[in-house]
């Protein structure tokens, strides 16, 4: 059986599991947007809101700060990028490196806003199926005819799909680097090239096979996706999270 990783579904009985894709997907852009433009305060409620939701999902947050660390790294560039650039009164001067006030405020706010974004997204893709994801994307396209709903659905599917798999191989190629003492190198960037070529050319390779293999099963863009229905409870948390969103935008 695979591995379980921190992009995968994850069964389980909570309201959020239940809720309707469409109103999730919706929730998931609108407080994404939200979140943009939240100061510290506002940030902080909404942080203290996901957390409880990531603990009554039963979502695996220790193991999944472990997974990733890649994107921590990204963070921390965009970290300094900001502090780096932003004008302001001077924190640090050393030669030509200049840290100013503000550009530290800024570059907490980005990464803070940042990491609530990939929570978020988290807590949508492992309580919600790749099929139910699929039929939400070619719901929301139904009134734009001059796109093709079904393929942009199938493609962002096989994107959900994918993903899990691109994170096993990243895994797999770390362990066979680490056997062959790769880390024992001192440059971070010949350890990160040697990491992402491999990555980069397996993940081609498997889009082709899954490509000549959907090609040799005659695969069709008309697919039966499941059955799309809303309740009293996706109306009532529709009303909640748009509560939350004023309020955080009034703060």
């Amino acid at each position: 059986m695979a591995e379980l990783t921190v992009f995968s579904y994850r069964c389980g009985k909570s309201i959020l599991h239940k809720l309707d894709v469409r109103f999730k997907l919706f929730f998931l852009v609108l407080i994404s947007f939200t979140v943009i433009k939240a100061e510290f305060t506002a940030l902080f409620l909404i942080s203290s809101a996901l957390m409880s939701v990531l603990v009554y999902i039963r979502f695996p947050i220790m193991s999944s700060l472990k997974d990733l660390k890649y994107f921590f790294f990204l963070i921390l560039l965009v970290f300094f990028a900001r502090a780096f650039s932003a004008t302001g009164s001077v924190l640090i001067e050393w030669r030509f490196i200049v840290i100013s006030k503000q550009g530290v405020y800024e570059g907490l706010l980005v990464c803070w806003r940042l990491f609530l974004i990939v929570f978020l997204s988290l807590a949508f893709i492992s309580t919600t199926r790749p099929s139910e994801i699929k039929a939400a994307v070619e719901w929301f396209l139904i009134p734009f005819p001059f796109i093709p709903g079904k393929r942009v659905a199938i493609m962002m599917s096989l994107i959900m799909r994918f993903m899990p798999v691109i994170y096993d191989q990243v895994k797999d190629t770390a362990d066979a680097q680490r056997a062959r003492c790769i880390d024992n190198k001192k440059n971070p960037i010949y350890r990160l090239i040697k990491l992402l070529i491999p990555v980069i050319r397996r993940t081609f390779e498997g889009a082709d096979d899954l490509a000549l293999a959907m090609e040799a099963r005659c695969f069709s863009e008309n697919r039966t996706d499941p059955v799309l229905s809303s309740s009293r409870k996706d109306w009532i948390v529709f009303f909640v999270v748009i509560c939350l969103c004023i309020v955080i935008i009034k703060i």
